[in-house]
């Protein structure tokens, strides 16, 4: 459980907004170990497989989206969730592809599920304050829709455990992952903190 791994991506808007330094304050601020770390440009074919990494992603995402136009009183441009789903993708496609992105992977206890807290939901202007989303976008759903593209919210953050680990066999090979220790786990993981006066 203390070596879990999750993947963050920042996206082209966060690299634009000079808010790197800023997204890894907070991942290390909350005690995780950054064990990844790459800056790239990636083409469109790198990140379709990114999002269909999980062969349901396209049903799951088409039918979330819908039911969130309905809970919204609105009417979805579609009832078919896979019609919804490529208008998504293609553009995601070009929204992760205009410029360079910075892959990581940070590693510790629960990482996968402090990182999402972090980060905040996926529409910035539901997000909570407190949050990567909420405190440094204003977008919104709505916005993105009557603009036709993707939603601009900063940054990518792996879902579950199981998520992370197909996510991240796409971003890094091995060789690329770091395993050393931070003077700073003795406070976190030490259980009697008898290592402190060692």
């Amino acid at each position: 459980m203390k070596k879990e791994k999750t993947l963050v991506i920042i996206k082209p808007d966060g690299i634009q907004r000079g808010l790197v330094g800023e997204i890894i304050k907070r991942f290390e601020n909350v005690g995780l170990k950054m064990v990844a770390q790459k800056m790239m440009v990636v083409d469109e074919e790198h990140i379709e497989k990114h999002y269909t990494l999980d062969p349901e992603w396209r049903r799951i995402t088409g039918e979330k989206t819908i039911a969130g136009y309905k809970a919204k009183g609105l009417t979805p441009p579609s009832e078919d969730p896979l019609e919804i789903t490529a208008r998504i993708l293609e553009t995601l496609k070009v929204y992760m592809t205009s410029g360079p992105v910075v892959a990581m992977i940070w590693e510790g206890a629960h990482a996968v599920g402090i990182v999402r807290k972090l980060v905040g939901g996926t529409e910035p202007l539901t997000s909570d304050v407190g949050t990567i989303r909420g405190d440094y976008v204003l977008d919104s759903y709505a916005l993105s829709d009557k603009d036709g593209r993707s939603i601009r919210n900063l940054i990518h953050a792996s879902g579950s455990p199981e998520e992370s680990q197909a996510e991240i066999k796409h971003w890094f090979k091995d060789e690329e992952i770091f395993d050393y220790a931070l003077v700073s786990e003795k406070i976190l993981y030490d259980v009697n903190l008898d290592g402190i006066m060692e």
